[in-house]
């Protein structure tokens, strides 16, 4: 176990909205994006902290079959894939825990697509309360969106990444709908010929290009939807109901934090930050029939059921995907990939290297906050899988 505070350093040329993006720079960003960017606290309150017992086990050895088909030591992935913080907890213990470069046990890392777990884990929370239906349509709860293409979608259809909105999803386009949502809340330059705007407006213009309810496509809007759906079931800002239905009742250690735009609007989709044992402690709820460390039940068991088996046609939605998914037999549902049909695994993603690994059969979480310098990387997010799954295989003998 390598446990370190070290590294809180600024780097040697100034951090702005303009350049923390940029690979020199993201080591030290995403561990400390509230000193750079507009964000709001999601508060753990006075409330009981979860305990994680330190319990070290030597995991570094564990033979991983990478997606090249190399085998490498769960030491060695870590290493090729920048790390910032990772951790293995099984049962409420971790069992080791790492920390490098300029993070350490108290940062709160950009989480990401990962927030878009949270996000999802907040709407199930009010479902269980009676405050959503997800059979009712988002302008139930949104009612701006009432005669915009979003209005007669329904909760469940975007909590699936099911809706029928037109949004393109490219890291690489400056010129993507992505890449603009990410420009007018703040996160980088407006492109040439791109008028400010803010997240509210931006979904309200969203056109629809399909029904809604048809083939899964991953888009981030759709979080950003929801965001505003958990907002208008509870009746308060979204940093309040988090506090209030997630993160004081999973224990938390430490407060959250929520990027927001010029309005004070959520970065539903990938703006949350939170400490690594902070997420184990989130990871334990889901494997856990929805109840957290500290007896809190936070999600109900028929949530987590439906959560790991999918709805009647998920995985022939899933499978319909325009992009190639890299996940035959599984599904996506409740903002959560669910990799295979084994039922027993799901996975939070984010891009740069963000991702939480579940498995409900051994009592496993797996925290994985990176900084990888481009968005997205096939190999290292399958060797990130392939080794929590090496490690779970290694754990149950």
């Amino acid at each position: 176990m390598t446990v370190s505070d070290s590294g809180w350093d600024r780097p040697a040329r100034a951090v702005t909205y303009r350049n923390w993006q940029q690979p020199d720079l993201i080591h030290w960003s995403f561990s400390h994006v509230d000193r750079v960017l507009p964000t709001v606290p999601i508060s753990r309150k006075s409330g009981r902290v979860a305990v994680l017992t330190p319990t070290p086990v030597e995991l570094g050895g564990v033979s991983v079959l990478v997606p090249t088909g190399q085998s490498l030591t769960v030491a060695e992935v870590v290493a090729a894939t920048e790390t910032d913080a990772w951790l293995v907890a099984q049962h409420g213990r971790i069992l080791t825990e790492g920390y490098f470069r300029t993070t350490g046990v108290g940062s709160r890392h950009l989480l990401q697509s990962v927030s878009k777990s949270l996000v999802g884990t907040v709407v199930g929370a009010l479902v269980r309360t009676g405050s959503i239906d997800p059979a009712r349509t988002v302008a139930t709860y949104v009612p701006e969106l009432t005669g915009r293409a979003y209005g007669a979608a329904t909760v469940r259809q975007v909590l699936d990444m099911r809706s029928g909105i037109g949004f393109r999803e490219d890291y690489a386009d400056p010129y993507s709908d992505s890449r603009i949502l990410e420009a007018i809340t703040g996160w980088a330059p407006l492109p040439a010929g791109v008028a400010p705007s803010t997240m509210r407006r931006f979904l309200q213009r969203l056109p629809q290009v399909r029904p809604h309810g048809g083939p899964f496509d991953y888009r981030s809007c759709e979080t950003d939807v929801l965001g505003l759906v958990c907002e208008g079931a509870a009746g308060e800002p979204f940093a309040d109901v988090g506090s209030r239905l997630l993160w004081t009742p999973i224990g938390a250690s430490d407060d959250g934090k929520m990027c927001v735009d010029d309005e004070g609007t959520g970065v539903f989709d990938g703006g949350l930050c939170a400490t690594a044992r902070d997420l184990a402690r989130f990871g334990h709820v889901i494997i856990s029939d929805g109840a957290s460390l500290i007896g809190r039940q936070v999600l109900s068991p028929a949530w987590i059921e439906d959560l790991f088996r999918g709805g009647r046609d998920s995985p022939q939605a899933f499978a319909a995907a325009a992009v190639e998914n890299s996940m035959p037999g599984g599904h996506y549902r409740s903002q959560f990939w669910v990799p295979s049909a084994s039922h027993d695994v799901v996975l939070a993603l984010g891009i740069h290297g963000q991702l939480i690994y579940l498995d409900r059969r051994l009592g496993l979480v797996g925290v994985k906050l990176s900084s990888w310098p481009e968005p997205s990387n096939q190999w290292k997010t399958g060797a990130v899988i392939a080794m929590f799954a090496a490690i779970g295989r290694h754990l149950a003998g």
